[in-house]
């Protein structure tokens, strides 16, 4: 794998040269534990509202964990934001902690337009850390159009280059934006408002697969840790836990970005027994060519217990802190305007009553004692990977039930003309409601 001499041509050697050393004159000469000290203003105003289904409590992860950290959250006054930004089977991560911002990751390149009116919802006007994990498109296709879009003060990217047009679009804008790129160092740690972040990874040796370049990083804010991997795999996962035997504990993450969309090339059971994390995410496109996630990948997190939120079924996963309580909003349209703390319906109060496979029936049953409207709420077969979504001004009324019917049975709803459930593997049923949250799963 060759180190970051680009192999690519440009139509003019002059530029070629030009952009090569202008861009990475500076790389490695960032210093341990270096601080960065300025800030740039730029956040949308706080939530103040939230419909009963669109909005978890993430937990307060442990009284004893809250106790130690007490003294430090009591200075802690600006909330956190973490946007997992669905971009399909892409990656890009927004951090938002007050009036700073740091994105790690910019999709394909066919969202650079979505992702640059997303951030300039969120507020962003300058962005303090930008991170481009390491030269795979879907990770940096956007980049060149963000870099355009905002001013960026520093500019992260690992020493090794790939010889594709998309990369190529980056260090131009790069270079027309005079930005120096800094290479990571393991163990350099960088402030983002009230909270800090420390690269963990690459160490500086060659690999064969260009996702093992990933930059990782760990972002702290009060009592809550967040672990962003990028595309890192098992080589990389090892290299981390070889370097940090007397020190594991730095992995520790209460929400891991699942790394490379769910791979089982990735999320070693080592490692993830060393993040223990409670919130497992993961970027990844509906139906994708690669079975994004595999199975066993989902097993293993489900082996732990660990909340799965993923993009293609939960849209925009956002998480929010104020250093002591974590809680997390999902959806295609998740708005930081439709979050609070209210009351919600008791568990269970909807639920998949009944799964007929052979007669090719579900059967959703409304438990509470006030109607509900399930527009655009969706069940899911899971290992078929079919939605059937519920129709705009749906009223499933209090303590009733619905017979959603698929193939030529019959039913209240009808799902689709073609089998759904009859087929000899077990393809559990899950319900979502309107904004991504999964709300009850039925196991068969």
């Amino acid at each position: 794998m060759k180190k970051l001499n680009p192999t690519f041509k440009f139509k003019n050697i002059s530029l070629y040269l030009f952009i090569v050393f202008t861009a990475f004159v500076l790389i490695g000469c960032t210093g341990a534990n270096q601080k960065s000290s300025e800030e740039f203003i730029g956040v949308s105003e706080k939530p103040d509202s939230v419909n009963i289904f669109n909005q978890k409590t993430a937990s307060v992860l442990g009284e004893e964990k809250e106790e130690e950290i007490v003294e430090e959250n009591q200075a802690l006054t600006q909330e956190l934001r973490v946007h997992f930004i669905d971009l399909g089977q892409a990656d890009s991560v927004l951090i938002q902690q007050g009036n700073e911002f740091m994105l790690i990751d910019g999709g394909n390149n066919e969202d650079s337009e979505l992702l640059v009116s997303y951030l300039k919802e969120q507020g962003v006007n300058h962005i303090k850390y930008l991170i481009a994990t390491h030269p795979h498109e879907d990770h940096i296709g956007g980049l060149d159009a963000v870099i355009n879009a905002f001013n960026i003060e520093k500019l992260i990217m690992p020493n090794i280059t790939h010889n594709t047009r998309t990369f190529e679009d980056l260090l131009l804008a790069v270079q027309k934006k005079n930005l120096k790129i800094t290479a990571p160092k393991v163990g350099d740690s960088y402030e983002l408002g009230e909270g800090n972040w420390t690269i963990l990874a690459p160490y500086p040796k060659e690999y064969e697969d260009l996702n093992n370049y990933s930059v990782v990083i760990s972002y702290a804010y009060g009592s809550h840790t967040f672990l962003f991997t990028g595309d890192a795999e098992k080589e990389a996962e090892f290299d981390m836990l070889k370097e940090n035997v007397a020190n594991p504990e730095i992995f520790k993450a209460d929400v891991l970005k699942v790394g490379h969309h769910g791979s089982s090339s990735s999320t070693s059971l080592e490692f993830l027994d060393a993040v223990s994390p409670s919130f497992a995410v993961i970027s990844v496109g509906a139906q994708n060519d690669y079975n994004h996630p595999h199975e066993e990948t989902i097993k293993r997190l489900q082996e732990r217990n660990i909340e799965i939120l993923r993009t293609d079924l939960n849209g925009n996963i956002i998480f929010f802190s104020d250093g002591k309580e974590l809680t997390y909003i999902t959806g295609k349209k998740a708005d930081v305007t439709k979050k609070t703390t209210i009351d919600k319906l008791p568990e269970r109060a909807i639920i998949i009553s009944h799964l007929d496979k052979k007669e090719e029936t579900v059967t959703v049953q409304n438990c509470s004692n006030q109607d509900l409207d399930l527009s655009d709420w969706y069940l899911l077969s899971v290992t078929g990977n079919q939605k059937f979504i519920f129709p705009d001004g749906y009223i499933l009324k209090a303590a009733s039930s619905v017979v959603i019917a698929s193939g030529d049975s019959k039913g209240d709803l009808h799902w689709t003309a073609k089998n759904v459930w009859n087929n000899s593997k077990s393809d559990p049923a899950e319900l979502y409601d309107n904004m991504g949250n999964l709300i009850y799963r039925w196991n068969d």
